[in-house]
Formats: structure tokens, sequence, C-alpha cells
């Protein structure tokens, strides 16, 4: 005679080995979306900043880079919501005639650690040199 026993359910290190193979894989799959909500927020701080920085430099560009330097204001913070963030901006002018080279820079602080983002670019400002001629309302010209 055979002795022939019909095994129900799990035994306990089966039930033990998936367990831990199903707690490996939800941790697995929590790790993930965490560092993909900590790139996420990284990433808005990072677009943000070149927001940032596109605004002064737009400021910049209106009330021209002759004046910017003259009022000497080469730094500073945000107004709210942006208060995190502070800027500052270096100027160098050019062998050029007019034309100066602009570095403004953005940072802000996540967790005790910096991050910043700084961008070079161009402006012309008001020749040292030239001279235009407008025509006044009686017809002569006149050289400024």
């Amino acid at each position: 005679m055979i002795n022939t026993k019909i095994q129900k359910g799990f035994t306990l290190i089966e039930t033990i080995v998936a367990s831990a193979i199903l707690c490996g894989s939800v941790l697995t799959v929590s790790a993930i979306t965490t560092r993909s909500l900590t790139g996420t927020r990284i990433n808005r701080q990072y677009e943000t900043a070149m927001l940032l920085i596109d605004k002064q430099l737009s400021m910049i560009d209106y009330i021209g880079i002759d004046e910017f330097i003259a009022m000497g204001q080469t730094g500073g913070t945000f107004d709210e919501p942006f208060s995190d963030y502070q800027w500052s901006v270096a100027t160098e002018y050019m062998d050029i005639d007019s034309l100066y080279l602009v570095t403004i820079s953005v940072g802000w602080m996540v967790n005790n650690r910096p991050y910043s983002v700084t961008v070079d670019t161009m402006f012309d400002g008001v020749s040292q040199y030239a001279t235009t001629e407008t025509e006044t309302e009686t017809g002569t010209t006149a050289t400024q």
C-alpha cells in the first residue's frame, strides 16, 4: 500500500520566502518613487531659477546695461514667493565699443546643500564713440 498524502496550503517556509520577496519588491518600488519625486522637485527648482534669471535679464535689458551698472546693485534676493533664491550679476566691459559680458547667477539652499544656475550673455550699451544725427522740427540737424 502506497501512502499518499495530499498537501493543502503552504508551508511556513514558503510563506516566509513569499513575504520576503513581496516586501523586497514593495521597497524597491517605493525607493524608485521617492527618487523620482525628489528629481521632480529639484527640476522644478532649476526651472524656477531659470525663470528668475530671465526676469532679471529682462529688467536689465529694459533699463539698459549702462543704467544698471550706474545703479551699482549687483545682487539681492527675490520677493515672495521666491525669497529663498538669491541673485548676483557680474558685468565686464569688452574691448569692443559698448559691449558688456553679463554673468548672472541664481542660488538657493535645500537641506543645507547649495544649488545654483549661472548664465552668460552679452548686452549692447550706449556707444561712447558713435554720434547720431537727429532732425529737429525746424529742419536743422543736431549731433548728439
